[in-house]
């Protein structure tokens, strides 16, 4: 199992994303090694069922007009903090000692530290890993929503109400894709958190984090909204709330709520060079969450909705390029062959300016909002195709479904005995526009012989032996007419040449 407390590299900036459980057993792997278990880990206090607005402070006499009170935060933290509960968790993992200590078979200790002795010349047992972090209650029943990274790999959990006693919970289930976990203690009449509305969250807004940094049980910390809808370019579809709150391992699980009490996000990382709080935090959006846990609760698993796209951001020089009035929208880079998006009449180079009606302005929105949808659903996309407006409606697929096998895969196997070692693509009509070349392959891969020959990926094959080539059907034919080698004409940036492959 691994640390918790670990982080890992962001190369960009050598900023590191730390998952914030302490000491955890699970989630985050990483560059930087940070160690905060916390064997005496107490458990954050617990939340009042019924919301209570913040007060603001009384206006101080004779102040100026313009003076900004700052909200109170003491009726949320003592009704709902009583919500929120500390987790612990128990796993294994396994280490091994490549020999016994040196004595003689007289010793008395000889047989006790043999029994130990891996018959390979190493020993081998189980050492137990702890880890620590913080959930809440959402149902008087038992219900606890946490993160799955908190109770990855975990062999027992244990959760500690904020009147100090402690059940041994189930893991319902856990999702990873979405780090959102689900748990039930044995107990009734428990105090609850309601949840909000996320997406009413605007930038500036006051927030609260309720957890247990570093075992610090029910500690409160405050903060603004920084952001909505922020994407980690992590393969997450997850679309964060990002906040100043002070956030640190063992807060992970815990709540994020607004002035009016409800928990509007699941707080789940931090960036950091140093795997502690610097001024980023980030939150799994509650409407994300709550979904995730009606399906856990429902079935014990989660389905996800597939579209079946691959997209990237709309830049000013696209925008130029597809004539918009802004650079907004999702840009449609490959459509998986066989998915919603190609029964639905989704091309490459294709703009999705909206869907069911919301706005698409970053390309992350797209995934943000198929998150909180369900396989089956109907999704209504406003394109940008030939410069103008289309429709498409598509039925959202199961994420689990596996895709159809594209043409990329097919030539990938299908030298037949040549062995020319190329993995290729048909060009898409974007980078048709780009580069300015008619037609063509795109090298994906090149193995073999073709990488013995300096052939490289991202070159773009025109010809063979001469003929000009737009599709894999062309290539496979005319290698499987040829005995000893074929002649490649490449394009590499802005020079052409030819190159010979011998063919073995």
């Amino acid at each position: 199992m691994q640390n918790e407390g670990a982080v890992t590299a962001i190369t960009a900036k050598r900023l590191t994303l730390a998952l914030c459980a302490a000491g955890v057993i699970g989630g985050a792997v990483g560059a930087i090694a940070v160690n905060h278990n916390n064997a005496t880990a107490q458990a954050p206090a617990t939340v009042a069922a019924a919301p209570a607005p913040v007060q603001a402070p009384p206006a101080v006499a004779g102040a100026p007009a313009s003076t900004v009170s700052l909200p109170d935060f003491t009726t949320i933290a003592k009704q709902n903090g009583k919500a929120v509960v500390n987790i612990r968790v128990m796993g294994s993992t396994k280490t091994s000692s490549r020999s016994m200590p040196q004595m003689s078979p007289g010793d008395p200790f000889y047989e006790f530290f043999r029994q130990f002795q891996d018959p390979r010349g190493g020993s081998q047992r189980d050492a137990p890993v702890f880890g620590a972090g913080s959930g809440f209650i959402v149902s008087p029943d038992g219900v606890i929503l946490t993160n799955a990274h908190v109770v990855q790999g975990a062999d027992e959990v244990t959760v500690k109400l904020a009147d100090r006693r402690e059940f041994r919970a189930k893991v319902l289930g856990s999702d990873p894709r979405t780090d959102v976990a689900v748990l039930k203690i044995d107990a009734k009449g428990l105090p609850t958190v309601p949840l909000g509305n996320a997406r009413s969250l605007q930038t500036g807004e006051w927030v609260l984090a309720i957890g247990s940094p570093f075992g610090l049980e029910s500690t409160v910390t405050a903060g603004v909204v920084s952001a909505t809808g922020r994407s980690l370019g992590n393969d997450s579809q997850v679309q964060f709330i990002q906040t100043d709150v002070a956030v640190n391992p063992g807060n992970s699980g815990g709540p994020l709520l607004n002035t009016r009490g409800e928990v509007v996000g699941i707080n789940s990382q931090i960036y950091s060079q140093t795997g502690g709080y610097q001024g980023l935090s980030f939150a799994i959006p509650i409407d994300v969450a709550a979904r995730i846990k009606d399906q856990i609760v429902a079935t014990g698993k989660v389905q996800h909705a597939k579209l079946g796209v691959s997209i990237q951001d709309v830049g000013q020089g696209f925008a130029d390029s597809f004539n918009l009035a802004s650079p907004e929208g999702a840009l449609v880079a490959n459509v998986e062959r066989g998915s919603a998006a190609e029964k639905a009449g989704l091309k490459a180079g294709d703009v999705v300016r909206k869907a069911n009606g919301q706005t698409i302005v970053a390309s992350s929105d797209l995934p943000g909002m198929l998150a909180v949808a369900k396989p089956g659903d109907k999704v209504a996309l406003d394109v940008w195709r030939e410069g103008k407006i289309v429709r498409l409606n598509a039925t959202l697929a199961n994420a689990d479904d596996k895709p159809a096998p594209d043409e990329r895969e097919d030539i990938a196997a299908a030298d037949k005995g040549a062995k020319l070692g190329l993995v290729l693509r048909p060009l898409e009509p974007v980078e048709r526009r780009q580069s300015g070349i008619a037609s063509g392959l795109v090298i994906e891969d090149a193995r073999g012989a073709a990488a013995i020959a300096g052939i490289a990926p991202g070159d773009v094959l025109l010809s063979v032996n001469g003929k000009p080539v737009s599709s894999v059907d062309q290539v496979r034919d005319m290698v499987g007419k040829s005995s000893k080698s074929v002649a490649l004409l490449i394009q590499r940036g802005n020079e052409r040449i030819f190159i010979p492959v011998r063919i073995g």
